[in-house]
C-alpha cells in the first residue's frame, strides 16, 4: 500500500489527468510552490493537500482504507470467536486425551505453517496470485458513482494488484490464525481455572516407551521457558486414565498442553507474521515520480534558477558577451529544435565564409547518440562551433548540460546564436513579452558560461 500522502498525491494525478475541477486550481498550487524549499516528494505531497483544500479526496481514500481495516478487524474477532468455541465444544468431558486434544490444537495450523514455508521458498521473487485483493475489492465496501469515488477504488485495486501484496496478504493470514489460536487458548486456561481435568494417552500402534519419549520431547521448549511438564513417573501414571487424577500430576499435563500452545502454535505464528510485515515493509509500493506528470510539474518548478531576476527591474541584468567568430572551419548545428531556414547561420557568420569548405552542418543535437556523434567530431577535429538554439527551447537543467558537454569538447570555442520564428510578428503582446523573458533567461545563462552569444542586430 501507498502511505497516505502518497494515495492522495496519486489521487490527484488521477483526477487531473481526467480534468477533474478540484476544490483549488492546481496550476495556482504549482507556481506557488515553485519558490518555497523542500525535497520533491515532500513538495508533491504540499501540492496535493493543498489542492485538496476541502479535504474531499483524503475523506474518501479514508473511508476506504477505514473499511478495509474494518473488515480485517472483524474477521479476526471472528477467528478468534471459532477457535474459542471449537476448543470449548473438545473440552466437555472431565478426562481427556491428550495427544489427541494437541492434534486438533496443532495439527493441521503446523501442515499449513509448513505449506507457506515451502510455497514462500519456491514462489520466491514470483507474483503470486492474489485472491485477497478480489474478496476486499473496494468496489464491494464503497459505493459511489462519482469522479473522485471512482479514482479511489482504481487506485486501491492497482494498489492491491501490486507484487509486494503478496507479503500483505501472508501476514493478514498469519494474523487470522493468530486470531484463531488466541481463541483457544483463551478457551484453555478458561476451563482449566473453572475445572478439573485428568488426561490420558493411549495408542494401539505405537508404543509406550514411543510415547512416553514423544511426551518428553514435546516438554523440552515449553520446559526452558518455565511450564511445568510431566516428568517420567507422571507420564507412566496417565496411561489409560479414566477418573480423577492427583491434582499436581494433572497440573503438569495443563503445563505441557499450554506450553505447548504457546511455543508451538502462536510463537512460530507470531514470528512468521513480523517477517511479512518485515518484507511488506521493504517491498512497500513508493510513489513513481519519474512519470511524466510528475516530471513535469519538478521540471517547472526547477526553472525558478535562470529567472531569478525577471523580477527586479532594479537589478543589473546579465549580459551573455559577443560571440567572436574566428576564421577558421565552423560547425553549426541546431539544439533539439529544427529551423524554419536552411542557411540560419548565414546571419550570424562572416560574409566571406566559404559555405562549401568552410561549414560543417551537423543537424539537429537531440537525444544521446547525437550528443555522442558530435563529441566524437570535436575530439578529432578543432573548429569552432556555432549552435543554434530556437526561442521554444528553454534553458533548463538538461539543455544547459548538453550546451556545456559541447563547450567542454569544441577547442576552437562554442557561440550560441538564438532563433525565432518566422510568424514572430503577428504573436499577440502577451506571448511576445514571453519570448523577451525567455531570450533574458539565454542571456543569463549564457553570462554565466561566458559563452559568446551572435548579435543579430549588427
Amino acid at each position: 500500500m501507498l502511505s497516505p500522502q502518497d494515495q492522495l498525491t496519486e489521487l490527484v494525478r488521477t483526477l487531473e489527468t481526467q480534468q477533474h475541477v478540484f476544490a483549488t486550481d492546481p496550476l495556482l498550487i504549482t507556481e506557488k510552490l515553485q519558490g518555497e524549499d523542500g525535497k520533491p516528494i515532500q513538495k508533491l505531497h504540499r501540492r496535493a493537500s493543498r489542492i485538496d483544500s476541502n479535504g474531499e479526496l483524503a475523506r474518501v481514500l479514508g473511508k476506504i482504507d477505514g473499511r478495509i481495516k474494518g473488515l480485517m478487524v472483524v474477521m479476526s474477532v471472528l477467528w478468534c470467536l471459532s477457535g474459542f468455541l471449537g476448543l470449548f465444544t473438545l473440552l466437555q468431558t472431565n478426562v481427556v486425551n491428550f495427544f489427541y486434544v494437541l492434534v486438533c490444537l496443532l495439527g493441521f495450523h503446523t501442515i499449513m505453517l509448513l505449506g507457506w514455508l515451502v510455497m514462500t521458498v519456491i514462489n520466491q521473487g514470483k507474483q503470486s496470485s492474489n485472491w485477497f485483493a478480489n474478496f476486499v475489492s473496494p468496489s464491494y465496501l464503497i459505493r459511489g458513482k462519482d469522479d473522485v469515488t471512482k479514482a479511489a477504488v482504481d487506485l486501491y485495486e492497482r494498489q492491491l494488484q501490486h507484487s509486494g501484496m503478496r507479503w500483505y496478504l501472508g501476514r493478514f493470514s498469519h494474523q487470522l490464525w493468530l486470531a484463531t489460536l488466541t481463541g483457544m487458548l483463551l478457551a484453555i486456561i478458561f476451563l482449566l481455572i473453572v475445572r478439573q481435568y485428568s488426561f490420558s494417552w493411549e495408542s494401539t500402534l505405537l508404543s509406550d516407551q514411543a510415547l512416553i519419549t514423544l511426551t518428553q520431547l514435546l516438554g523440552w521448549l515449553p520446559s526452558m521457558v518455565g511450564f511445568d511438564v510431566p516428568d517420567s513417573t507422571a507420564i507412566v501414571q496417565s496411561r489409560l486414565v479414566t477418573d480423577a487424577m492427583p491434582l499436581a500430576v494433572a497440573r503438569q499435563w495443563a503445563g505441557l498442553l499450554v506450553g505447548s500452545l504457546l511455543m508451538y502454535g502462536i510463537v512460530p505464528r507470531a514470528i512468521a507474521w513480523a517477517f511479512c510485515a518485515l518484507m511488506f515493509r521493504r517491498k512497500k509500493m513508493r510513489l513513481d515520480i519519474k512519470q511524466p506528470y510528475y516530471q513535469k510539474i519538478l521540471n517547472f518548478w526547477q526553472r525558478q534558477v535562470v529567472d531569478a531576476d525577471d523580477f527586479n527591474n532594479e537589478a543589473s541584468v546579465p549580459i551573455a558577451p559577443k560571440a567572436q567568430v574566428s576564421a577558421g572551419k565552423k560547425l553549426v548545428a541546431l539544439l533539439e529544435y529544427p529551423s524554419e531556414q536552411n542557411h540560419w547561420w548565414q546571419s550570424g557568420l562572416n560574409a566571406d565564409i566559404n559555405m562549401d569548405s568552410d561549414i560543417e552542418n551537423f543537424g539537429i543535437i537531440d537525444d544521446r547518440d547525437d550528443m555522442a556523434r558530435l563529441k566524437k567530431y570535436l575530439d578529432d577535429h578543432p573548429v569552432q562551433v556555432l549552435l543554434g538554439i530556437h526561442s521554444k527551447a528553454l534553458p533548463d537543467r538538461g539543455t544547459l548540460r548538453k550546451l556545456d558537454q559541447i563547450a567542454s569538447h569544441a577547442k576552437d570555442g562554442l557561440i550560441v546564436q538564438l532563433l525565432s520564428d518566422s510568424s514572430a510578428l503577428e504573436l499577440t503582446k502577451q506571448v511576445a513579452n514571453h519570448q523577451d523573458v525567455r531570450y533574458q533567461q539565454w542571456q543569463t545563462a549564457l553570462s554565466a558560461r561566458k559563452i559568446g552569444l551572435v548579435n543579430m542586430d549588427s
